[in-house]
């Protein structure tokens, strides 16, 4: 219920808000300074705290506040009514030490509100990093909410299994043996699984747009590997495209459909050509047909992916319940025998496994009538039993007579019939255990060595029923053939736009699916290598039991199931490899990294790759030309194998360089890993086909070569040092082609140390902490400014450099070290800031220690030289660390313990907050520290939310941080700031005038001296030559001065004179000099800073008292260098009571960034 108020202002139970007229000329962008302040009128809404109101009561105090600032805590009695204006003008109050930078700077609550929904931007022709800037308005788009398992794990699955698990991993298995076949599953997946682990480090640093392993690799190893291996990956795809409709051609001519076959061979020598003419027709329609329904369509392929995914989910079903089926009724799948030698069934038309049946007179004319149902059917009389050849007779003897001569093979040995699937029961993996290699032409045989028998000729007669081996086969060619049944583990990360949350899914979801599937494939391994005959396994077309698929013999209930199955499936795999890979080179052409290939980043209105299609389908023709599965999947092993080959590179030297930008989310990697699978990788390409592998890192490097075309010239001079020279100079003038990426950001330090007089390190612990913060990495300068004069101190010089380079060696420090000889220091420093690096290797980050004894100090020229430090390093876009209490800084040699380290994060500057903590942590000494993330809610802000966002944030950073939001609600100024203030400004008079009375005593005595020294007297009413400020009042003096020296007869009464013209006070030696200045009124915007100062010290100190580290926003010193010495005494305030504090200050440009 809201009490009645008066008509200005409106009380509810929670906010106060008064309401003002708003003068045209109170608009943004006036400060504190502004003349004529007293006649501006706040025309603001005005938030206060709950207890700042007290309803429908009319206090003493508020009928003030009309004509003040709005604050009933602030009393008209303690300020200056000519000072008040609007506290809430433009900025909160809390943050008043921040605001004249709060147009570069903002607050962390406006930030978090613009970052607050993150998107997974598709990869297009522009960089998807432009989305970075705050003030590009992005379009409203669908989010996406594909989760880990439909949107990673089942497309892995799909992708992983494929027509080799179908059509020839039962012929692996009777080649190599079970051992050998376990072998080469397992290798094959131990390369996929560390790819994957190596794939998910990448995946998960930061926001993959769409593009998968092609943007993974090339914004991590840059376009030149990026563009190489794109093309490796995108040839890959496109023969697996190739693989997968062979296929299916096999499956349906084989198996489904053998009399659809166009080229038809009655000689046993032209069966193999035929068989791959039909390969090539039916092949290319098949193409066809599926390159028009990718051009229709996407759509409808992604609406099928379903339907195949679940022919193959139930065709590996049957495969396990046929498997527990034939250890009880084993399937009826006869295999026939001619001693130890496979026959063919497709030779025996009348089905007789025998080379003579007995018939019945009566029966002779009928056909089909085996052995068996002669004997045992309806007992006729001897007489009527006659003995007749069969169509195996003839085979063997040319003739169909009792008495011909027949192959000595066949006359020495029985036909007999083996149970092709004895069963999980039969033992009969004892004999499939060891391997039976082939070559070409060679006989299938029972055993582990099939060849010809010994003691018979190897001469076998041309039409004979055997079973030969059609290729050559050994351990590296089944390692290459089956290879491409562990490929497709990139389609989780191809998915990555589509992903809710891609940073969780992908290496989740990848990793389950290779785990998934390597268990499906050792398990299949043993169970067939258990169940199945291995003559049988060793059939690759299943001649020997009519034609029918090894694998679908032992399916339950039907080998229809496995038939049909595994054809849709291959179908669909084919077309997920047509649509996958055009949208590939769409990526890579859209890149413009490969100039030649820019038409094929144009497509339909739609975005849809037309010109990449049709690319595409003719490199897949020359695939299906080629018409032999197992010639095309040793072609792809090698593109996919060059593929993770890469992937597992670019996660080793991330990791072993240390970017800081390298910080994955995924956690369970290691460089050692990334290597062994990059291993693994090179000797699966060559093991598997020594002269595939060269063909494709030939190609891989002629891409690499063209697109670095344009680099810089070579230079070759005298031994390692001339390659090391030309080496350097080629990196130092490619850093110089453009400014660095926020990927590559990293500290660059220019370490600011002070020598005493002996020419020893005053504070030896800034280095320390230089070298935690470094790591090893990266440049690191350290400088030092000598005062005098080079001509006579290029000794002092020397030994400065040799002084700190000796300490760098004992902080294990690599760098350089840099010594300028200045007359006046802070000119130096200024000159080291500005000179210092080469080229793209400049400093980006000053680190200087903090001034202490400032107060004590009589001599401001400390203090004022690092206020200026500060503004050069701001004009310089560089960013500043300041570590206060630097002696209290653990050394690299104290163990490591456990803490916090805890970040206030006030204004965003660029990130470096969130970078430095990450950094500090890569090293022993801060290991075990956690991080804490603190930010400041105001009035207005919704912490709740604030929360959620900074969260949110932190996800999308891979930095593992607890976050709080404090509330600083209580925005009146109290008592203690302002006499705290009041302390300040009296102290900071004193010592000004104190300053002054000495330096007139020791000018005086100079011009008893030497009157006629001009240079001296120039100065009169500064505190030193070396202290002067650009726009002071002392500037003003010495500019009178010297206008004046000319024409002036100098005497001390003159001096003082001028002096006085120039209102500079000429000392409180008297009581009323002391009256004065106790009666002074502290300036209304001090007491605003100091509140901001005494506010944050409260809930820092409150907060992170026991913190092992500090990180704050350094507030900017002010534009005015009237106020340098309450700036300091500000600094003070904001870090009393703390230890271990870094003061940080960016640079004015992105530091750290959600992108991978």
């Amino acid at each position: 219920m809201v009490e009645p108020q008066p008509p200005r202002e409106a009380v509810a139970s929670s906010v106060r808000f008064t309401v003002t007229p708003t003068k045209a000329e109170d608009v943004p962008g006036l400060s504190d300074t502004s003349p004529d302040l007293s006649l501006r009128s706040g025309g603001r809404v005005h938030f206060g705290s709950r207890e700042s109101v007290t309803p429908g009561v009319d206090t003493p105090d508020r009928s003030r506040t009309e004509h003040g600032d709005g604050n009933p805590k602030i009393s008209n009695v303690y300020i200056n009514n000519s000072h008040v204006i609007d506290d809430d003008d433009f900025y909160d109050r809390n943050l008043a030490l921040f605001e004249e930078e709060m147009d570069t700077r903002p607050k962390v609550s406006s930030l978090l509100s613009r970052l607050a929904n993150y998107t997974n931007l598709t990869q297009g022709a522009r960089e998807h990093e432009e989305a970075e800037n705050f003030g590009e308005k992005r379009k409203s788009s669908k989010s996406p909410q594909m989760g880990t398992f439909m949107g990673v794990y089942l497309p892995c699955l799909q992708n992983i299994f494929g027509v080799i698990l179908f059509l020839r991993l039962t012929w692996v298995v009777g080649t190599a043996g079970i051992l050998q076949a376990l072998c080469i599953v397992f290798i094959c997946c131990c390369c996929t699984m560390l790819t994957a682990i190596s794939m998910s480090a990448i995946a998960t640093n930061g926001v993959v747009p769409a593009g998968g392993s092609y943007f993974m690799i090339s914004r991590s190893l840059g376009p030149e590997f990026g563009g190489a291996v794109g093309l490796c990956f995108y040839l890959g795809t496109t023969f697996a495209g190739s693989m997968y409709i062979l296929g299916a051609i096999e499956i349906l001519l084989m198996y489904i459909a053998p009399r659809a076959a166009i080229f038809i061979s009655h000689d046993t020598d032209g069966e193999a050509a035929a068989m791959l003419n039909n390969m090539r027709v039916y092949g290319s329609i098949f193409l066809l047909l599926m390159s028009l329904l990718v051009f229709v369509g996407v759509k409808y392929v992604n609406k099928l992916a379903s339907v195949f995914l679940a022919c193959v989910i139930i065709s590996i079903l049957s495969i396990y319940t046929g498997a527990l089926v034939s250890a009880f009724r084993p399937p009826f799948f006869p295999v026939c025998m001619l001693g130890n030698r496979s026959l063919s069934q497709h030779y025996l038309s009348d089905g007789q496994c025998a080379k003579t049946i007995l018939l019945s007179r009566e029966m002779q004319t009928q056909q089909g009538t085996n052995v068996t149902g002669g004997l045992n059917g309806t007992e006729a009389p001897l007489a009527a039993i006659v003995e007749k050849t069969t169509i195996l007779w003839q085979q063997f003897c040319n003739s169909s007579e009792m008495n011909a001569i027949c192959d000595e093979y066949f006359a020495h040995n029985n036909v007999t019939q083996i149970e092709g699937i004895p069963g999980l029961a039969s033992g009969v993996i004892a004999d499939n255990i060891w391997s039976s290699y082939l070559s070409k032409g060679d006989l299938l045989e029972q055993g582990s060595h099939s060849a010809h028998s010994p003691g018979y000729s190897s001469h076998v007669w041309n039409g004979s029923p055997y079973i030969f081996a059609d290729i050559t086969t050994s351990f590296t060619l089944l390692v290459g053939i089956f290879f491409p049944s562990v490929t497709g583990i990139m389609a989780g990360s191809n998915r990555s736009g589509d992903l809710k949350d891609a940073q969780r899914s992908i290496p989740i979801g990848t990793v389950l699916a290779i785990l998934t599937t390597s268990l499906v494939y050792l398990s299949s391994v043993l169970i067939f290598g258990a169940c199945v005959e291995g003559v049988l396994l060793r059939d690759k077309f299943g001649e020997s039991v009519k034609g029918n698929l090894v694998v679908g013999t032992l399916a339950w209930p039907s080998p229809w199931v496995i038939v049909i199955g595994s054809f849709f499936s291959t179908c669909g795999a084919g077309l997920q490899s047509l649509t996958g890979a055009p949208r590939l080179l769409q990526a890579i052409a859209k890149d413009n990294i490969i100039p030649f290939l820019r038409v094929f980043g144009h497509g339909k209105a739609n975005g849809e790759p037309t010109w990449a299609l049709l690319l595409t389908a003719f490199i897949a023709e020359l695939g299906i030309l080629i018409a032999s599965l197992d010639l095309v999947a040793p072609i792809l092993s090698m593109f996919f194998l060059m593929c993770y080959l890469f992937v597992n590179l670019a996660c080793a030297l991330q990791t072993l360089l240390r970017t800081p930008n390298w910080r994955p989310r995924f956690s369970y990697y290691h460089w050692t890993l990334s290597f062994l699978g990059m291993v693994i990788c090179l000797a699966l390409m060559f093991i598997s086909s020594w002269y595939y592998a060269i063909v494709a890192m030939v190609i891989a490097g002629m891409i690499y070569k063209y697109i670095e075309y344009h680099g810089a010239e070579k230079e070759w001079g005298d031994g390692i040092r001339g390659l090391s020279l030309s080496a350097a100079r080629y990196a130092l003038l490619r850093l110089e082609e453009g400014p660095p990426h926020t990927k590559n950001w990293r500290p660059q330090l220019l370490v600011l140390l002070k020598l005493d007089e002996d020419a020893h390190v005053k504070s030896p612990r800034l280095l320390t902490f230089a070298s935690q913060l470094k790591a090893g990495k990266g440049l690191t300068i350290v400088g030092t400014v000598l005062p005098g004069n080079f001509l006579y101190s290029f000794g002092d010089s020397l030994a400065a450099e040799q002084t700190l380079k000796h300490l760098m060696e004992k902080e294990r420090v690599k760098g350089f070290v840099q010594c300028i000889v200045a007359q006046k220091p802070r000119d130096g420093i200024s000159h080291m800031i500005q000179s210092s690096g080469l080229g793209g290797m400049r400093p980006n980050t000053v680190v200087m220690g903090w001034p202490h004894a400032w107060r004590q100090s009589e001599d401001p020229q400390s203090w004022k030289t690092f206020i200026n430090t500060v503004r050069v390093t701001t004009a310089a876009h560089l960013a500043l660390l300041v570590p206060k209490n630097i002696s209290l800084f653990p050394s690299n040699s104290e163990p490591c313990t456990e803490g916090t380290i805890d970040v206030w994060w006030i204004v965003h500057d660029g990130g470096m907050l969130m970078l430095l903590p990450f950094l500090l942590r890569q090293h022993k000494v801060w290991r075990k520290c956690g991080m804490r993330i603190f930010t400041v809610a105001q009035m207005e802000d919704n912490s709740i939310q604030m929360k959620k966002d900074l969260a949110t944030f932190l996800y999308h950073l891979r930095i593992e941080a607890e976050v709080e939001v404090v509330e600083m609600h209580d925005s009146d100024i109290s008592a203690y700031t302002y006499e705290r203030t009041l302390m300040m400004e009296q102290r900071s008079q004193m010592l000004r005038q104190m300053r002054l009375s000495k330096s007139d005593r020791e000018r005086e005595a100079q011009l008893v001296k030497d009157r006629n020294s001009m240079l001296r007297l120039t100065s009169i009413g500064s505190d030193d030559d070396d202290d002067t400020d650009g726009v002071g009042g002392a500037d003003k003096v010495g500019a009178t001065l010297e206008h004046r020296r000319v024409h002036m007869t100098w005497t001390k009464d003159k001096a003082l004179e001028l002096r006085a013209q120039a209102h500079i006070p000429s000392g409180c030696s008297t009581p009323e000099g002391f009256r004065d200045m106790l009666s002074i009124r502290p300036d209304h915007s001090n007491v605003r800073r100091m509140h901001t100062a005494v506010k944050l010290n409260e809930v820092i100190v409150n907060k992170s008292h026991d913190a092992r580290l500090v990180l704050l926003n350094m507030p900017g010193p002010p534009k005015n260098p009237e106020g340098d010495e309450n700036y300091m005494e500000f600094l003070e305030v904001l870090t009393e009571g703390l230890e271990h504090v870094l003061l940080v200050r960016g640079g004015g440009s992105e530091v750290i960034t959600i992108y991978s």
